[in-house]
C-alpha cells in the first residue's frame, strides 16, 4: 500500500489494491482553474493489468464519476490523506503519449488554458467499435493504410500492408528545383536535421507536390510528418499528391469511427505521414521529424475553443520540444512567421527571381492614369473598362487592349514567355468579391448616412432582388425604413455582394456562364472553358490549366476593415487568387496603386510587405512584437479578474472598451466589455500564469460571470 495514505472506507474496501505501483497519477477532465493539476488514486489489483500510462479511466471527484487519463504509475503518494480507487479502465489503449501530454501542458501554459481543456482538443472522443475492430488480430494487415485518393482523402483501403514497416523511397525534389535553398533543406529533412523554413511558395499549382516531397524525403529517413491546412479543399488537394508515400488524412468531414481509426493507426505507428486540418496539429505520429503549417495567416487555423491556440504557435512548440524540423508559410506571410525569422528559430525559403518572374501573373491596377484619361468615371466605376476588357479578352482568347499593356510593377520582360504562353487560350475567369450575399450594407439615398437597425443598432443588408432589407446582427426586417438623420426612405448600395456581382456581370456578357462559390456552396473545382466564376476570399475554385483572368473588386472593403490586419489579410486573399491564374495572366485589382498592400501584389513580394507590417507593429506596440491578452466579459468580472491578477511589471492595460453585440457571447443579459493587456515578449509566460492564476482565484471562490481569456488574440481592435 502507498505510504503515507490510507484506503478509504466504503463497500469496496474489501477489493485488493494493487503490490505493483499501487498508485496512479491522473489527469482529471474538469477544466477548474484552481484544479487543474493531477490527482493520485489507488489502482485495484483487478485493473492492475489494464491501468497502463496514457489510458482513458473514470474516477470519482467530488462525488461524481469523471473521465480522465492515467499519467503515470507511482509506489507512492505524496497526499497524506485518504486515496479513492480507480472506477474504472474505459479502455487500455494509452492514447495520450508523453510527447502529446508534454506538448498539451506546455500549450496550456503559453494559453493561459487549463490541461483538461488542451487535452480535449488533441484526444478525440473514443469510438468503442473501431478500437475493438483495429485491436483484432490481423486488423492492420486487413485494413492497411494505403496511399490516399481524391475522392476519398487518406483512405485505408484493404490489401497488402505498406504501413510504417515500410520505408518508402526518397522521392526526387520535382519543383524544389526553383528555390535556391530547396534542395538543400530537402537533404537536412533525409539526415533528420531540425532545420525550420519560412516557406515564400511560388505562384502556381505546384505547393501540394512540394509538400508531399518534404514529407516523403521525412518518411523515408524513418521520422514521421503532421501536415496541417486550413480546409478540406486544401486537404484533398495535399491528399492527392501524397500518393507517394502511405498516409492517412483527418478531418470533421469523416465519421467518428473511420477519423478515430486513421488516428489509431498514426498512434500505433502503423503510418508516418498524418494531414489533417487545424486538430491534426496534435496528430500522435512516432519520431516526429516534420511539421508543416500551409497558408499559416488563415483564421481557420485559430481554435475556436479555449484556450484557443492557433495552430502556427502549437506545431513552433511541438517542432522545437521533439527537434523537428519545420515548414511554415505559403504565398503570403504573416507577421508572426517574419518575427519568428527576426528571431532566428527560422530561415526564409523564397524561390529564384527569375523562375518567380516566369510563373507570375502580370498585375496591373484599376483605374491607372491611362485610364482616367479615357474615362473620369473610372474613379468611381465598381466595374471599369479595364476590368471589363481584361475579362473580356481571357474569355474569347483573343489578344486585344487589356493584353497589349505593359507590364506594372517589376515583372519587366523576364514575364514575357508565361505571358506568350496566356494569351490567345481562351479560359474561366475569377472574380473575387470580399463580401457575401446581395446588398451587404446598404445607406440613404440622399444622406449616405448608413442605414441600420432600429432594433439592435446593427447594419442592414439586403439579401436578394426585391427582398424586403434586414438586419445582420438580430435579423428583424425593416420594410418601412426611413432615415433618421434626413427622412427619407431611399436606399442605394454601400457594399455589394457576390450574388449581385454575379448579376451585374451576367448582363454585362450575355451567353457566359456565371458559376458562383461561397457560403454554403463552394465550388472545389472548374473546368477550363470560359466562363464567369465569382468566388469570396478562401471559396476560390481551382482550374486545371489555371485561370486566364482574375479581377480582385473593392480592394477598399479589404484594406479599410477595422482590423490590424486588414493589410496583410488583404495581400493574403489577394495572393492566393492570383496563384490560380495561369503564368503570365492578366490580373486586374481596385485598389490605389501607391498602397504598400497593392505594390507587395504587384511585385509579388510578400516578405518585404511582411518585414515592414513587423516594424511598424513594433514601433506601435502591437503584436507579435509584444505579447498581449485580451480579458472579456461582464464589468465586474474583468474589474474582479484584474484585481487579483499578479501582473507582471512593465504590464499595460488598455481599456476597458465594449463589445459589441455581434460579438457577445449568446443571452448575455449584461453589456460585456474587454481589457487588453500588454507585455513586452521576454514577459509573456509570466502574463500567462499570472491570468491563470487568477481564474484559479475566482473559480476556488465561485466567482459569478464566465470571463474569457485570450493570449495572443488575432484581433485586437
Amino acid at each position: 500500500m502507498a505510504k503515507g495514505t490510507e484506503v478509504s472506507k466504503g463497500s469496496k474496501d474489501r477489493q485488493a489494491i494493487s503490490t505493483r505501483l499501487p498508485v496512479a497519477r491522473v489527469a482529471v477532465d474538469i477544466s477548474l482553474a484552481h484544479l487543474d493539476r493531477p490527482f493520485d488514486y489507488l489502482v485495484p489489483a483487478s485493473l492492475d493489468e489494464a491501468a497502463v500510462p496514457g489510458c482513458r479511466v473514470r474516477v470519482r471527484f467530488a462525488g461524481q464519476l469523471v473521465d480522465g487519463f492515467l499519467l503515470e504509475r507511482m509506489q507512492t503518494s505524496e497526499h497524506q490523506g485518504r486515496l479513492a480507487r480507480l472506477e474504472r479502465v474505459v479502455s487500455p489503449e494509452p492514447v495520450l503519449t508523453p510527447e502529446i501530454f508534454g506538448l498539451a501542458r506546455a500549450v496550456a501554459a503559453r494559453y493561459a488554458g487549463t490541461l483538461a481543456d488542451v487535452l480535449r482538443l488533441a484526444i478525440p472522443p473514443r469510438h468503442a467499435t473501431a478500437e475493438r475492430e483495429a485491436a483484432q488480430p490481423g486488423a492492420a494487415e486487413a485494413g492497411a493504410v494505403q496511399p490516399g485518393s481524391a475522392a476519398q482523402p487518406g483512405s485505408a483501403e484493404r490489401g497488402e500492408r505498406s504501413g510504417a514497416d515500410e520505408v518508402p523511397p526518397r522521392p526526387d525534389p520535382g519543383s524544389w528545383a526553383r528555390y535556391p535553398a530547396g534542395e538543400a533543406f530537402l537533404a537536412a529533412l533525409a539526415e533528420g536535421r531540425p532545420v525550420r523554413a519560412a516557406w515564400s511558395a511560388m505562384p502556381g499549382p505546384e505547393w501540394p507536390a512540394e509538400i508531399a516531397v518534404a514529407a516523403a524525403t521525412t518518411a523515408a529517413a524513418g521520422r514521421g510528418v503532421v501536415i496541417v491546412l486550413p480546409d478540406a479543399r486544401d486537404l484533398a488537394r495535399v491528399d492527392e499528391a501524397l500518393a507517394i508515400v502511405p498516409h492517412v488524412c483527418l478531418s470533421a468531414d469523416l465519421g467518428p469511427a473511420e477519423r478515430y481509426r486513421r488516428w489509431l493507426a498514426a498512434l500505433r505507428g502503423e503510418v508516418r505521414v498524418v494531414a489533417g486540418t487545424r486538430a491534426a496539429m496534435f496528430a500522435p505520429v512516432c519520431r516526429l521529424g516534420l511539421v508543416v503549417l500551409w497558408d499559416d495567416g488563415d483564421d481557420l487555423h485559430a481554435e475556436p475553443r479555449a484556450p484557443y491556440p492557433n495552430a502556427r504557435e502549437v506545431l513552433a512548440l511541438r517542432a522545437h520540444r521533439a527537434g523537428a524540423a519545420a515548414l511554415i508559410g505559403g504565398f503570403a506571410r504573416t507577421a508572426e512567421l517574419t518575427q519568428l525569422v527576426e528571431a532566428g528559430w527560422a530561415r526564409p525559403l523564397t524561390g529564384r527571381p527569375d523562375a518567380l518572374r516566369q510563373a507570375a501573373p502580370r498585375v496591373r491596377v484599376a483605374p491607372d492614369e491611362a485610364e482616367l484619361a479615357r474615362d473620369a468615371a473610372a474613379m468611381t466605376a465598381r466595374l471599369p473598362s479595364l476590368a471589363l476588357r481584361t475579362a473580356r479578352t481571357a474569355l474569347t482568347g483573343s489578344q486585344g487592349q487589356a493584353g497589349s499593356q505593359g507590364q506594372a510593377g517589376s515583372q519587366g520582360q523576364a514575364g514575357s514567355q508565361g505571358l506568350a504562353r496566356a494569351q490567345g487560350v481562351a479560359g474561366p475567369v475569377l472574380v473575387q468579391v470580399p463580401r457575401r450575399g446581395y446588398l451587404a450594407a446598404i445607406a440613404c439615398g440622399r444622406c449616405r448616412a448608413q442605414a441600420r437597425c432600429a432594433t439592435c443598432g446593427g447594419p442592414l443588408q439586403i439579401g436578394g432582388s426585391g427582398e424586403v432589407p434586414a438586419c445582420r446582427w438580430c435579423g428583424a426586417l425593416a420594410a418601412d425604413w426611413t432615415c433618421p438623420s434626413c427622412g427619407s426612405d431611399r436606399l442605394r448600395a454601400l457594399v455589394t455582394g457576390a450574388a449581385r456581382t454575379a448579376e451585374e456581370l451576367g448582363r454585362a456578357f450575355p451567353g457566359v456562364p456565371v458559376r458562383s462559390s461561397g457560403g454554403q456552396h463552394v465550388l472545389a473545382t472548374v473546368p477550363d472553358s470560359p466562363a464567369l466564376v465569382i468566388a469570396t476570399p478562401g471559396a476560390e475554385p481551382v482550374a486545371p490549366q489555371g485561370y486566364a483572368a482574375a479581377l480582385l473588386l473593392d480592394g477598399w472593403a479589404l484594406l479599410g476593415r477595422p482590423s490590424l490586419r486588414a493589410a496583410e489579410e488583404a495581400v493574403r486573399r489577394w495572393l492566393n487568387a492570383a496563384a490560380l491564374v495561369r503564368p503570365g495572366g492578366q490580373i486586374v485589382v481596385l485598389a490605389e496603386a501607391a498602397l504598400p498592400a497593392v505594390q507587395a501584389l504587384i511585385r509579388w513580394d510578400p516578405v518585404h510587405f511582411s518585414e515592414r507590417e513587423l516594424a511598424e507593429r513594433a514601433e506601435l506596440g502591437f503584436p507579435p512584437a509584444v505579447r498581449m491578452a485580451a480579458v472579456s466579459g461582464t464589468s465586474a468580472a474583468v474589474a474582479e479578474l484584474l484585481s487579483v491578477a499578479s501582473l507582471p511589471a512593465g504590464a499595460e492595460v488598455l481599456g476597458p472598451v465594449p463589445v459589441e453585440p455581434a460579438a457577445a457571447a449568446p443571452g448575455d443579459a449584461e453589456p460585456q466589455q474587454r481589457v487588453l493587456i500588454r507585455v513586452p515578449r521576454s514577459t509573456g509566460a509570466a502574463l500567462a500564469q499570472a491570468l491563470h492564476a487568477a481564474q484559479a482565484v475566482r473559480s476556488a471562490r465561485k466567482d459569478g460571470g464566465g470571463v474569457r481569456v485570450q493570449l495572443d488574440p488575432a484581433e485586437v481592435a
